[in-house]
C-alpha cells in the first residue's frame, strides 16, 4: 500500500543578498578616503506563501537588495554602523519582512608612505577585519554588535600550560614556557543607544590586544576571560562580549639528529588541528540580548 505522505510544516525561514561589496571613495579633497565594505542582507518575516506555493508576491527580490545597498552607499557609508542601521530599518519596513539584518565586513586600509609622507590615494590594507551587525524589527526593536575577525596576535613567552587532566590517551607534556597565538573571532553587544561608534571600536580592540599582552597566561581559556573583560571595562556600552580563539599550535623542532640544540628558537608552525577555545563574558546585570539577532 502506498505510504501517507509525512506530516511537515516550514519551520523558521530567512532569504537574502550575501556579500555584496562594496568600495565608497570620499573625494572631498585632495586626500582621499577610501571605505571597503562587504555587505550581507537578511530578512525574516511570512515566508510560506512563497516556500509553500511559490507565491512570490511579499518577496523582495534579492536583485533589489543588492541595489538598494549601493543606492544607500551614494549617501555615505561612515560611520559603517550607521550605515548598517539605516540600511536594516529600511528592510524591516517591508510589508511581508518581521526582522531585517544587515552584516557588514569593513575591511581597514592604511595610506603607504611615500617620499616620507603618507600618500593622498594610495592605500595597503590592514589585517583584522571589522565586524558590524545590525538587526531592526518591525516594531523599531533594534541591536548592534560589532566586532573583529582574523586578528591574529602572537606573544613568544608568558605563556604556560601544566595541571591539566591527563588520562591514557594524554601525550603532550606540560610546560612553563610556551608560544601563544592565535586568530581572534570577537564580537561585543553594544546596548546603549548614542553610542560613539569609532570610539567604541578603538577602545575594544585595544582593550583586546593589550589584555593578550600583559595577561600572564596559564592557559587561553584564562586569557580569553581577560581580554572580554579588558573590552567590558573599557567600554561601558557593550553588554557582553563572545569571543572565539583558535590555539594556534608551535612546536618547538628538534634539531638533535643535526648536531645542534634548539634553545626555543626554531618551531613548526602548524595550521591544523587545533585547540578551539570560545566563551563568553557578560556584564552582570546588563539586559539580554536579541535571542533571534544571530551574532
Amino acid at each position: 500500500m502506498p505510504q501517507e505522505p509525512p506530516q511537515v510544516t516550514l519551520g523558521p525561514a530567512q532569504y537574502g543578498k550575501a556579500e555584496v561589496r562594496v568600495l565608497h571613495v570620499d573625494r572631498a579633497g585632495p586626500r582621499h578616503e577610501i571605505t571597503d565594505l562587504n555587505v550581507t542582507v537578511t530578512l525574516a518575516g511570512d515566508m510560506a506563501g512563497t516556500y509553500l506555493t511559490g507565491d512570490n508576491a511579499g518577496v523582495l527580490t534579492t536583485d533589489a537588495q543588492k541595489n538598494t545597498v549601493y543606492a544607500f552607499a551614494r549617501s555615505g557609508v561612515r560611520p559603517v554602523e550607521e550605515f548598517a542601521l539605516r540600511l536594516a530599518r529600511h528592510f524591516a519596513q517591508v510589508g511581508s519582512v518581521d526582522r531585517a539584518r544587515v552584516r557588514i565586513e569593513e575591511y581597514g586600509w592604511q595610506r603607504i608612505h611615500a617620499g616620507g609622507s603618507p600618500h593622498p590615494h594610495s592605500f595597503e590594507r590592514l589585517a583584522g577585519t571589522k565586524i558590524i551587525s545590525a538587526c531592526v524589527h518591525a516594531d523599531g526593536r533594534t541591536e548592534i554588535v560589532a566586532g573583529v575577525d582574523d586578528l591574529v596576535l602572537l606573544k613568544s613567552t608568558g605563556s604556560e600550560f601544566h595541571g591539566f587532566l591527563a588520562d591514557r590517551y594524554t601525550t603532550l607534556e606540560p610546560t612553563d614556557d610556551r608560544i601563544l597565538a592565535t586568530a581572534v573571532a570577537a564580537h561585543w553587544r553594544i546596548s546603549a543607544g548614542g553610542a560613539d561608534w569609532a570610539a567604541c571600536f578603538r577602545g575594544a580592540r585595544t582593550a583586546l590586544t593589550e589584555a593578550f599582552a600583559v595577561t600572564h597566561s596559564l592557559s587561553l581559556q584564562q586569557t580569553l576571560y581577560a581580554m572580554g573583560e579588558a573590552v567590558l571595562a573599557a567600554c561601558p556600552e557593550v553588554a557582553e562580549v563572545r569571543l572565539s580563539l583558535p590555539n594556534k599550535h608551535h612546536f618547538l623542532v628538534d634539531l638533535g639528529s643535526f648536531g645542534l640544540d634548539n634553545p626555543g628558537e626554531v618551531f613548526y608552525a602548524a595550521d591544523r588541528p587545533y585547540g578551539l577555545i570560545e566563551g563568553t563574558v557578560c556584564r552582570a546585570g546588563a539586559p539580554a540580548g536579541d535571542p533571534e539577532h544571530q551574532w
